[in-house]
Parts: C-alpha cells; structure tokens; sequence
C-alpha cells in the first residue's frame, strides 16, 4: 500500500521535491510486473545519493532487467525523520511511495566508516529489525539487506551482523547476478537460508552468517558449502548507464558524470581505492563522447565532468575535452574534473577546463617534501610540482586548492614543516609583475591507515596529530593567500577504529546510533558525537582498543621503537580477496621503509601486485587520440529576434519544486528541446528566462507567466509544442503569444494576482461565519500590517488598500475542490490583490491575517492556488 506523502509534506518540511521521485530520467514500472523488487539507497540525503554516480548506474542497470523493479529511498532530513516517527509512517521508496518494507531486496551503498549509523537509521525508520540474528526470527517478514560500496568491500566485518549479504568491488555484473538468483528462489518458494546459501556461491557475495570469527580476529566458514576467501568483483565501466536522473531540486553534483577510467595502478601506499579497484580500465573516447554528447542533450545539463581516481592518466581527456567543447560550443557548456594529477597537467588539459566559465582546479601533492613523496610512493618530483601550478597559473588560474597527509609513516618535523614551505616556494615561483598573488586553499589530512595497503599496519597518535597541526598553523599564519583547513582529529580516529575494526564493533555501532551519533552530527556537533561514540565504546568494553588507536599501537619507522607488529597476524579482511597479496604489501612495506619507489604498471613495467590474472582481468590503457583543433569559446546569442510569453499551470507535485528550481526546470527544457534561446552578456552569460511572480512553494497554479527571448523567430505553435515535450505533466503550457520586444516585460506589467484559498478555523466548534466575515473585511478601510524591510527597518503597511475583490467561490479549480472536500468545515475564498514589482503585494497570508482581525478567530491556510496573473497596460 503506498504511503500518502501528500500529507507528509506540509510546510515545515524543507526541500519537499527530495521526496517526490519524479525527477526526468526516473523509471515507473508496473508492480505487478516484477517478480523481483529492488530498493536502492544511498545513506545520505537526497541532495548527495542522487547525484552520486554508482548509484545512477546501478539504479540503471537494474531497471533494465526483465521482471525486476528497482526503486530509490534516501536518507530523511531530521524534519521529515522526525515526522515519519511521529505518524508512525514507515520509510517509503520515492517512485513507487511503498514502504520499503514491501520490497524483496534493500540495497545500501557504504562508502564511508561513519556512514554506517546512517543505515541504521534508515531501518529503524523502516521498522526493520536492524540486525541478521533478529530478522532470522522471521525470516519470510523481512527483504534481504545488504550493502556494497568501497568500505563494505575493504572490510565488512564491523557491520556483519546488519546485513544479509554484502556485495564485493563492481556491482554492474554482480546485482543482476543476484537479481537472477533471488527471481528462481522467489519462484520456487525457497526459504531465507537456502536463497542466502545459494548467493553465496556467486564470486563477490558475502554471507556473513555463514562466517566466524576466531579469538585471533580471522574470519571462516561456518560450513564447508561456501568459499573460504570471497573474490572482489571486476566490471568494465558501461559509461552508457551513467545518463539518468535529472533532479528538479539542485543537488551537490548537478551535472553529468561521466567515467572515463576505473582503476589506478600508481601505487601511492596510502591510498585504498588505488589498491581496491586495480586494475586500471580506460573507456574507448568514443564511447566516453558520444554518451557526453547524447547525455548532455538528452539531460539539459550545462555541465559535464569526467571522473577516474586519475583523470590526467586517461591519455585521452585532452582530446576527448576538446572534442565535446568543439561539438557542444554553441550551448554555453563547461568541464569540471576531480582533484588532478599534478604532474601530467599542461596546457592541453588547461584548454578544456571549464569552458566560458573557469572551473576550480584541485591538486594532491599529499607530502611536503621529496622523501615523504617517495616513501609514500606518490611518483611526483618538486620539478613536476612546480611545473604543474606554473602552468595552471600562467593559464590563469590565481587560487588552486591543494591536498596534503600529516602523520604518514617516518614523518618527521622537517617534513610537516616542508608544507609550508612548498606554499611560499611555489607562491614565490609564480610571482609576476601585474598579477596578484597566487592564492592556496589547502586541505590538511590526518593520515587514516586502510586496510588493503601497505599501510595497513600504522598508526599515529591523537597527540602527534594535534602537535602537528599547531606547528602548520603557526606557520601558516606567516604566509599571505592561504586558507588552511584542518581534519577534526577525533574524527581521522574513529575512522581508524571502526575502519580496521572486527565483529565486536557491531554494538558499538548500534550504540553510537542510539546516543545519536549520526554521520551529521560530526559536523553539528563533533563533541556531542565524540562523546555518544565514546561512551559506546565503553560500554561495549573496547575503551581498550580506542585508547590503542589515540595512542597509536606502533610506528613502522620510528627511531627505537620496540618490536613492532607481527605483519604475519591474521587481519579481520583476510578472507576478502582483493587480488593484491599480502606478501606484496609486506614488501611494498619495506620498499616504504626504505624510501624506495614503485613505477605506475600501466605505463611501465609490472609490479607484481598479483591482481592481473583471469579473476580481475589486466590493465587496459588506450593509446591519446589527436587533439582536435580548437573550435573557439562558446559566443552568446545576444540579438534578440523574437519573444513569446507563456502562461502556465504548476499542479501536482511541481508545486514543491522552488522558484530557483523552476527557473532551472526551464533552462534544461529549453536546451533538450534546441529552442535558440538568446543570453544576457558578459562573463556569465545566462538565458533570457524571465518569470513574471515567484509562487510561494506548495501553492498550485493554473495562470503562471514566463517570457523568453529567442534568436530566431518560430511558429508559435511549433514553439509551444517542443517545449511541452520537455517539460513535467503537471506543469502544463495554458497559452503562447508573441509579444513585442520593445514591451515590458511581464514582471514589470504585473498589478494584479487572482488567488483561490482553502481555509478553516482552528475552533472546530464553532460554526465559521465566512460571508459575516468577508463583509466585515470589505467594510474596513484600515488593517495594518507590520514588515520588516530588507535593511531591517520596520514599516507598516494598510493591507485593505491593495484588496480588490473578495468572496466565497462559487466555482474553483480542481485542486481547489479537492482541497475542500477533503474535510469538514472548509471554504474556497477568491480575491483579488495587488502584485506590483515595488513591493506592494497582497500575499494570502495577509488574507488570512485580515479575516482574523475582523473575526477574533485563528484561521488555517490548507492550501493556496494562483489562477490568474492580471497585467496592466
């Protein structure tokens, strides 16, 4: 039964349209088609898990299966979380507005080791016992959950005991698998165990319940039936899959994302996605163009980044770059990428940055000085570096952003201090006479030791991290242009805890939720949530092992350290088979230690790491096609030929979507459907779209008005029709005409606005008087309001000389009657107010504000509905 979100969404909840599903590109499959149903969900809000491209492709991929169904839940902001809880409303999926509950299968993406509490969260707001053990009690009540992602894969164990299964590296080829398994056991009425048993077979599927772990911390079967190491998945990037949901609400990545390289084989040693997705796979360019191209005109996005843990190693992205600007010149489109590899950038990746609008650049030179560079493995020299930043500078760029490591193994004062000291030598370098100083934003990192690494067996104490960030601060406090931030600390400690943990943090984990250590909360309140997960810790009886952590259990190169760990001790991830040996790390370890480098196997020679092999597949690198020339930038269409206004209705779920929004709805519209829009001027050029009024958010509206201004002039009809296409069913196009160009513009012609109310009285008892009441508004001739201005004077306004006409409907729009007969005691009231663009306004909580001074009663706004907008001569 689907849940009513409609009367979910009142108007303290912030953001509605997060919850709507009904974003361009999101898929609406008959239920009762599906055998197998998916929820997939991303543990954030929505605003982070839509734009998240994993979750696109796999939402994709899943939708495209015969006879399965994949929906979408997020995490609730605090505001609609608490309203869930406080109706006893279960978590519900977006599209399909079931309680996820009713799905067969729950999907959670774990990218992040405090991200888990997020998922707890999401299943007690779904009233789904959170752990294995609990829902095996029932065991044909509850879906199947399970996780995947980056940290599920590095180590599950500290959440073992909350999923079903847990899906190992790729999933592209491993969820259908899965889907496949879960549709023949459906069918033939297998049980929750035997369905668990027989996707344990499949590479990459880790049952835990069909694992122990022993008093050492090692992990092994329960049963001879399952595999004693679990096979990281391996898939080649579909960048096909990556087109999809178009957002109506701006979300952190509002853009198309495309992968144009997974993997990467350079080698640094402390960085795990490095080691967990080798090996390293390029995209054909033409594949990687003609999605851009197909994806940017099908989306509507004027922005397209590409995305690799290396982009400058794809050999290809300057030709690739420069290809998409040349094809997609005429639409005003810019290129942003990820943090880049320093020393591969050069002009050629200058070139196709950004676009009309100069994007950030983000360097990592991770250490300040050679010799931390070389243990680390980083594969950079100072030479590089510089190189790198000059060019970035001499093509203009005067703020760069740039990421460092404090605490990495053998890391002494000079080399913490050498950070510092690589800003002011690279400031100095890229002075020039007429340009103002290079700025630096600078990201300083405490070292979190990964598993999987050759730095899996580090580790540093709070108190080094602490003297160490105090000695950059000061330093930093010397040098003009640069911004430091830091990491918390207390947060890079818990990373490491729960990070290269075991089973017996599962209730801690469970704790730290209850005392309300959400993700959030680091960054609301990073001591109350230190707090919640220290007493977690304590009542779970690991003060022990925490106090380890702060202390930090050993240092590989510090000067007369006693004996340091055993590397041969069995690992709580031992049994995940990454492909990388161990026995590889322990000497990539010692080659650490010893400051010794190892080249980048994509482009050198082998490092025996020991993941190519049938199972993982080998590195696939695609020699650069040519560069194309330069087509020239992106040149606006200023000459205005033609404009049309538009009127509008905003009905259904539109109505939650913003002004903001919806001015960005129609810059999309406009560009899948090709309509040559003209562009205001200057360094930002935007599109001639002007909306007459901004509607209040959650009213409806069947008289909305938008101009646009056109380069060519088109049939009117032709025009009204290729943009209907584009847009939502419930913001449907009322009217089009052609207006002169010399007019004024609809905002500044507007007098007038139509409004239908749906009204009540808060007194239940008493029988409302609206007719009494409407007479005795009409017959005053003073109700003063009280505003504030904008520079926060106060000023008093007469609000019954901007009312014009006012009664009780008799016949109102549909939404309107809807509203009325929702319940007893409801009226339509229609009025007529003023709607200047000075400010005089009669907005219907003046209304409402009016019948209560006249009649001494509280009086509800249920809803609010804009018919008509009234312009003048």
């Amino acid at each position: 039964m689907a849940v009513a979100v409609e009367e979910l969404i009142t108007p303290e909840i912030m953001q509605p349209a997060r919850y709507l599903g009904n974003e361009l590109g999101a898929f609406h499959k008959p239920w009762e088609n599906a055998v197998v149903r998916w929820v997939l969900t991303y543990p954030e809000v929505y605003e982070v898990g839509a734009s998240n491209l994993g979750h696109i492709i796999l939402y994709n991929i899943l939708n495209t299966q015969p006879r399965q169904l994949c929906d979408r839940a997020y995490l609730p902001a605090p505001d609609l979380g608490a309203k869930l809880r406080a109706t006893q409303t279960p978590l519900f999926a977006v599209e399909q507005r079931r309680p996820v509950l009713d799905y067969d299968i729950l999907g959670f993406s774990l990218s992040y080791e405090l991200g888990a509490t997020n998922i707890l969260e999401m299943l007690n707001l779904a009233a789904i016992p959170l752990t294995w053990q609990e829902r095996n009690q029932e065991p044909q009540k509850w879906p199947l959950i399970f996780a995947g992602g980056q940290t599920a894969t590095s180590n599950p164990e500290p959440y073992a005991d909350y999923f079903d299964f847990i899906a190992l590296g790729d999933g592209e080829e491993l969820l259908p698998e899965i889907g496949l398994v879960l549709e023949e056991n459906k069918i033939k009425g297998a049980s929750r165990q035997e369905t668990l048993l027989d996707l344990a077979q499949i590479p990459g599927v880790y049952v835990p319940q069909f694992y122990d772990m022993a008093e050492d911390g090692s992990v092994h079967p329960n049963r001879t039936d399952v595999p004693k190491e679990i096979l990281r998945r391996v898939a080649t990037p579909i960048p096909a899959y990556s087109i999809g949901l178009v957002p109506y609400t701006q979300t952190v990545h509002d853009r198309l994302i495309v992968e144009i390289r997974r993997g990467c084989t350079r080698g640094c040693r402390f960085c795990q996605p490095g080691m967990l997705t080798r090996p390293a796979r390029d995209v054909h360019p033409d594949q990687v163009i003609n999605t851009i191209e197909k994806g940017m005109r099908a989306t509507g996005h004027n922005e397209f980044s590409l995305l690799s843990l290396s982009c400058s190693d794809y050999l290809s992205l300057p030709s690739v770059g420069m290809e998409i600007r040349n094809r997609l010149k005429d639409q005003n489109i810019s290129l942003s990428l990820p943090s880049q590899r320093v020393d591969r950038f050069d002009e050629n990746i200058a070139n196709i940055i950004g676009g009309n609008r100069q994007g950030s650049l983000t360097f990592a030179p991770e250490a300040g000085t050679q010799r931390m560079r070389d243990i680390i493995n980083k594969g950079l020299t100072n030479e590089e570096l510089l190189r790198g930043v000059k060019t970035a500078f001499e093509q203009g760029w005067d703020k760069i952003k740039l990421y460092f490591m404090i605490g990495l193994p053998g890391e002494i004062d000079a080399d913490v201090l050498g950070i510092a000291e690589t800003v002011r030598w690279l400031q100095q370098e890229c002075r020039t006479q007429g340009r103002k100083l290079l700025n630096f934003t600078l990201t300083i990192s405490n070292f979190t030791p990964k598993p999987h690494t050759p730095f899996q067996w580090h580790s540093v104490s709070n108190a080094e991290f602490k003297r160490k960030q105090a000695m950059l601060r000061a330093e930093f406090r010397t040098i003009k242009g640069v911004k430091a931030n830091f990491t918390d600390v207390r947060i890079s400690a818990m990373e490491d805890f729960i990070g290269r943990g075991d089973r017996r943090l599962g209730p801690v984990l469970r704790r730290a939720w209850e005392l309300g250590a959400g993700m959030d909360s680091w960054f609301d309140s990073a001591e109350r949530a230190y707090q919640a997960w220290g007493e977690a810790i304590a009542e779970a009886g690991l003060t022990w092992k925490y106090q380890q952590v702060e202390t930090g259990e050993w240092n590989i190169m510090q000067e007369g350290a006693e004996e340091g760990p055993n590397l041969d001790k069995p690992l709580p991830w031992d049994h995940i088979n990454t492909g990388i040996e161990k026995e590889w790390l322990k000497a990539d370890l010692q080659r650490a230690l010893e400051a010794a480098t190892v080249p980048d196997c994509s482009f050198e020679g082998c490092s025996h790491c020991g993941v190519c092999s049938p199972d993982f597949g080998h590195n696939i690198v695609i020699e650069p096609a040519p560069i194309p020339q330069f087509a020239g930038e992106f040149q606006p269409q200023i000459e205005r030929t033609q404009r049309l206004r538009v009127w509008f209705g905003k009905q259904g779920d539109m109505a939650l979507v913003s002004h903001l929004d919806l001015l960005r709805l129609f810059d999309r519209a406009l560009r899948r459907a090709s309509l040559p829009v003209a562009f205001t001027g200057g360094f930002h050029p935007q599109p001639r779209i002007s909306i007459a009024s901004a509607l209040s958010l959650g009213a409806t509206s069947s008289g909305e008005i938008v101009d646009f201004e056109l380069t060519e002039a088109m049939d009117v009809a032709d025009f009204s029709e290729k943009l209907a296409l584009q847009l939502p069913v419930d913001v449907p196009i009322l009217r089009v005409e052609e207006i002169d160009l010399k007019a004024a513009s609809a905002t500044q012609l507007l007098e007038r606005c139509e409004y239908f109310l749906v009204l009540a009285t808060a007194n239940t008892e008493l029988q409302p008087q609206w007719q009494k009441w409407i007479e005795l508004v009409k017959a005053t001739d003073t109700i003063l309001w009280e505003q504030l201005t904008k520079s926060g004077k106060k000023k008093v306004l007469n609000l019954r000389t901007s009312l014009f006409e006012l009664e009780i409907a008799a016949s109102s729009p549909e939404p309107v009657q809807k509203k009325v007969l929702a319940g007893e005691g409801r009226c339509a009231l229609r009025y007529i107010g003023s709607s200047r663009n000075d400010g005089t306004l009669l907005r219907p909580e003046h209304l409402v504000y009016m019948l209560q001074q006249v009649s001494d009663q509280e009086v509800d706004l249920l809803h609010v509905h804009r018919s008509a907008l009234i312009l003048g001569g």
